[in-house]
């Protein structure tokens, strides 16, 4: 089953769905110079973001702080993002709807699973509380309680944004081109 390592509050690195984004309306251009890098795979690319869900719920931003910095094509980033971004030169903005497929996955029934209450520290016995526990095979997985019974614990490995419609509007803070090699 699962074991307990750490409570975390911080849930990246979790794991992106797949499939097709939505993207809505095309970038806002700025005049870009000749030979201006546009993102493509291997570039270096500085961003300023805002979240929203699809009732226009703030999730996260970055502005005012430090961009987002990511190569693209590494899978940094949730695939319908990166997808709706290539082309784009430092200084465009786009607003971008990605579906579920192509940020975090559909919510996933079997990721809901249920443990002996022994097995979680009893600091951790609060719905809502966020943990790291480790798969059978070893690997991180990140979980939230959902449910406190009598003699277990309902756990949720779903990531928190799993079915969920996001949008984005992102602002592309800088381009750095991908290095070739020599």
């Amino acid at each position: 089953l699962v074991m307990i390592l750490a409570l975390t509050a911080s849930l990246s690195g979790c794991s992106p769905g797949s499939g097709s984004p939505t993207v809505l309306p095309e970038a806002v251009p700025v005049k870009a110079k000749a030979g201006d890098p546009v993102i493509g795979n291997g570039s270096t690319v500085k961003l300023e973001y805002t979240l929203t869900d699809d009732k226009g719920v703030l999730l996260d931003t970055n502005k005012e702080k430090e961009p987002l910095v990511y190569t693209h094509g590494q899978g940094q980033i949730i695939p319908g993002l990166e997808k709706a971004l290539v082309g784009l030169h430092t200084g465009d903005a786009k607003h971008v709807v990605i579906r579920p497929e192509e940020a975090y996955g559909p919510i996933r029934p079997e990721a809901v699973v249920e443990v002996p209450k022994e097995r979680i520290p009893e600091k951790l016995h609060t719905v809502g509380a966020h943990l790291t526990a480790q798969n059978k095979d070893g690997q991180p997985m990140y979980a939230f309680v959902k449910e406190v019974k009598e003699k277990t614990v309902v756990l949720d490995t779903n990531h928190p944004l799993a079915g969920k419609t996001l949008t984005f509007d992102v602002k592309i803070v800088d381009v750095e081109a991908a290095q070739e090699k020599k």
